[in-house]
């Protein structure tokens, strides 16, 4: 006989299930889908995250004027791909809808979107971050950390990555001279200059300065108070660039003794090597002496300052080009023989100046392929798969162990705003599509697609009134330390904060906190760290090294029909140049490029957007009468980012 209980409490049990799963899903929290709030560049990878979403879920991309779905998709491993999306119109305004999980903030798809909307602000953070305006006035013992922006020193290396900045994309920055003395040289020129005269300034500097966290020099050796050797870094770019985009705002005089300060002091300052143990710290976070710090010399910055010296040097009638491109190879030698990728005091744990590594060893293949150390692309190509190891996750957030994502305790603002260009820098070596879009997906990473689901930057008032936010970024980070040793509350640009290891997979509560002080917020909360200028100097680095594979010079017959490689004397051709110039979708925008034949002197040629919102630029050009077998020289940008196309005249 049957227990005649059982049926009932069968029910019960079967009823008391049912409420608990249904508990279960009414607790459970539901994320809506994280985009790049900004937007996306025409042409390159598109992808949101919706966390919590299971595999094969459908979504769709809405234009939020028509209302109308543009794209469909499904939901794989918490991820939306909707790369081949490029819609022509510019200004229209989509979201991402995921059954079940809500919209999306909204965001745009354009022509090289993220540097319309970055390349300006990318260097006001160093117009607005500067010590002081005035270097007659500039007193380095109210500076904290002495400058030449505030919480930073000299290994800040603001001009180093200025002078890359500018030499990526040229014609862009000449669009802006209103916020430094001469309204007639353009802001990024001008911002050059300050840095070269101010590391000129200090150049042997080694007074007080606002306090610093540890002492500089060797183990072992007397100790110095500031790290005067890093301004000859500032002062061999600027040298180099004199003579490729300089001369006509720096007078030689003040290049020659510019160039004799770094010829000086060089081998005494230790430039010539990749120098170790330079740093003391105090910081609870990297105590002691590191083999690589973000406040002294970073691994690969060796490789950097020698190449300037070496591009500078050639130019000179008794220049000493060999001896920098010895010093070079040789520290580019070292990166190759000892960068080991699983050791963390020369990756993650030297933060801001991680980036440095292998963006140097790329720009030596880039500026003198043929000089490079052997080993150079190798060495970046087993790099490249470390990373894509690393960052096989759906936040493609490069991990620091298999048990954690990020730190738990301290910032990692050197991380993923940075790290975008080291990619785009080797991707573009090694013709790798798939780290370039790992590249990206670091750029929308920074622009909400994190556990946070915001931009990496507070979005307060007081930013927006002055100008100082991305547009289109509808949420900033939700936590702001503007009053800390960098003031950074009124800086336009400032990167605030970044998840740690505990919002990771993702942030279940945020508060939003301003005026905290940094190391103070941790658990629950999504951290205000102190953004300082070498976490900026990364987003800069970001904001360079993307126009890499995506800039390019053409040349057509007059009819601009046909691609030519040959013209004859006194023929009209067209000059296409496809350059991140866009940056009004209302009006034809205006840039330039520059031709030269045989030994002349290159001229500048004017050339305008196609129709507004195209994104290429065109010119006529009569070509000059010249010798037969003559070549003609149209070129773009500086420094291994030019394009160069070369035109024989029968």
């Amino acid at each position: 006989m049957k227990n005649k209980t059982f049926f009932p409490a069968l029910i019960l049990l079967v009823c008391l299930g049912l409420f608990a799963k249904a508990q279960t899903k009414e607790t459970t929290p539901v994320y809506k889908p994280f985009v790049n709030q900004a937007g996306y560049n025409l042409g390159e990878s598109k992808r949101f995250v919706c966390y919590g979403a299971p595999d094969n879920t459908p979504f769709k991309i809405m234009d939020t004027k028509t209302k109308l779905p543009v794209f469909e998709g499904k939901m794989l491993n918490n991820e939306g791909w909707f790369s081949e999306l490029n819609p022509v119109t510019s200004g229209d305004e989509y979201v991402v809808e995921v059954a079940g999980y809500g919209q999306s903030k909204s965001f745009w798809i354009a022509d090289h979107l993220m540097e319309k909307v970055s390349s300006k602000l990318a260097y006001d953070f160093f117009v607005d971050v500067r010590g002081y305006d005035d270097l007659d006035k500039y007193d380095m013992s109210k500076v904290y950390g002495g400058g030449p922006s505030r919480d930073g020193g000299a290994y800040g290396l603001e001009a180093t990555f200025e002078v890359l900045q500018y030499a990526a994309n040229p014609a862009l920055y000449d669009n802006w001279k209103t916020e430094l003395g001469d309204k007639n040289v353009p802001d990024l020129i001008d911002l050059i200059l300050w840095h070269a005269e101010y590391a000129y300034k200090y150049v042997d500097y080694n007074g007080p300065t606002g306090y610093r966290h540890g002492t500089l020099g060797y183990e072992g050796q007397p100790r110095m108070n500031y790290d005067y050797w890093n301004t000859l870094d500032h002062l061999a770019a600027v040298c180099a660039a004199y003579h490729s985009f300089l001369k006509p705002y720096l007078s030689e005089e003040k290049y020659q003794k510019y160039r004799k300060a770094c010829l000086d002091n060089w081998e005494k300052y230790d430039r010539h090597k990749v120098v170790r143990y330079w740093t003391y710290s105090s910081k609870w976070v990297d105590q002691g002496f590191q083999e690589f710090n973000e406040m002294g010399n970073a691994f690969g910055q060796s490789v950097f300052s020698n190449l300037f010296m070496y591009l500078c040097e050639k130019n000179e009638k008794n220049g000493q080009p060999d001896k920098f491109l010895k010093y070079a190879q040789e520290s580019a030698t070292d990166i190759i023989t000892n960068w080991d990728f699983n050791n963390p005091r020369q990756m993650w744990w030297i933060r801001n100046a991680e980036h440095i590594t292998p963006q140097a060893l790329a720009w030596f293949l880039m500026v003198a392929p043929d000089k490079a150390p052997a080993g150079s692309r190798e060495k970046l190509a087993a790099w490249a798969n470390h990373m894509k190891q690393k960052t096989n996750n759906f936040w493609k957030y490069r991990m620091h162990s298999e048990t954690e994502w990020a730190h738990a305790k301290t910032k990692e603002l050197g991380g993923a705003p940075a790290l975008g260009g080291s990619m785009f820098a080797v991707a573009y070596l090694l013709n790798d599509k798939a780290l370039r879009d790992l590249g990206w997906a670091q750029v929308d990473f920074v622009f909400g697609v994190n556990p946070v689901g915001t931009h990496l930057s507070n979005k307060s008032d007081e930013r927006v009134k002055i100008g100082g936010f991305w547009e289109g970024v509808e949420e900033g980070w939700p936590q702001a330390h503007p009053d800390g040793y960098g003031r950074l509350g009124l800086v336009r640009g400032t990167l605030d904060g970044t998840p740690l290891d505990s919002q990771f997979p993702i942030a279940k509560t945020v508060e939003k906190i301003v005026g905290q002080n940094e190391g103070q917020i941790f658990g629950k909360n999504a951290y205000a760290t102190e953004g300082w200028c070498v976490s900026n100097r990364g987003w800069e680095a970001t904001v360079t090294f993307a126009t890499l594979g995506s800039q390019q010079i053409k040349l057509y017959d007059a009819d601009y029909k046909k691609e030519i490689t040959k013209a004859k004397p006194g023929q009209t051709i067209t000059v296409e140049l496809k350059a991140a110039l866009n940056q009004d979708w209302n009006k034809v925008d205006q840039g330039w490029v520059e031709i030269s034949t045989g030994n002349e002197a290159a001229k500048m040629l004017k050339v305008s957007e196609t129709g507004a919102n195209t994104g290429i630029f065109t010119a006529k050009y009569v070509t000059p009468k010249v010798k037969k077998g003559s070549q003609l020289e149209v070129s773009y940008g500086y420094f291994g980012f030019g394009k160069l196309i070369r035109l024989t005249i029968q």
